[in-house]
């Protein structure tokens, strides 16, 4: 064999060993790329800070999504707590004015009942009479006595 077929001889030996290195890469760096490579979301850090809160960050992460009708029953809640309370408001006014209305009236009865009592006392009511002179009543001298009728 000459030199020069020693040479290329050595020229092929050493590029196929270079092509085998350069397959082996390729399959290291496709496996390393298959393991890297995900359809997921980075997953945030799990720290919770203001600045994550401001900064709306909070909001995309996968815990909130995951809690998205759990957020919707507490809002839900908060507006029914809101007009109960002020349902409840409302009925609490309107039974004071009632209490109160209620209140003006027993008194305007009582102090009714107790001026027609005061006119309908008989000595009233005789004096009354003797005043306009439209009748003869007057006070009884004597007792008052049982009549009997007897059955048959």
């Amino acid at each position: 064999m000459s030199k020069k077929d020693n040479i290329e001889l050595e020229i092929e030996q050493t590029v196929s060993e270079e092509a085998a290195e350069v397959k082996e890469q390729a399959k290291k760096t496709i496996q390393l790329i298959k393991e890297k490579a995900s359809e997921e979301d980075p997953k945030l850090t799990p720290s919770l800070t203001l600045r994550t809160i401001l900064g709306g960050d909070f909001l995309t992460a996968e815990m909130v999504r995951r809690q998205i009708w759990l957020f919707v029953l507490m809002v839900v809640f908060c507006i029914a707590y809101v007009a109960v309370r002020y349902q409840c408001q409302q009925d609490l006014i309107a039974i004071d004015k009632l209490e109160k209305e209620l209140l003006d009236a027993k008194y305007k009865a009582l102090s009714s009942s107790s001026t027609l009592t005061e006119k309908c006392r008989e000595s009233h009511v005789l004096e009354a009479l003797k005043q306009n002179k439209d009748s003869l009543l007057h006070i009884a001298d004597q007792p008052p006595y049982i009549i009997y009728v007897p059955e048959k």
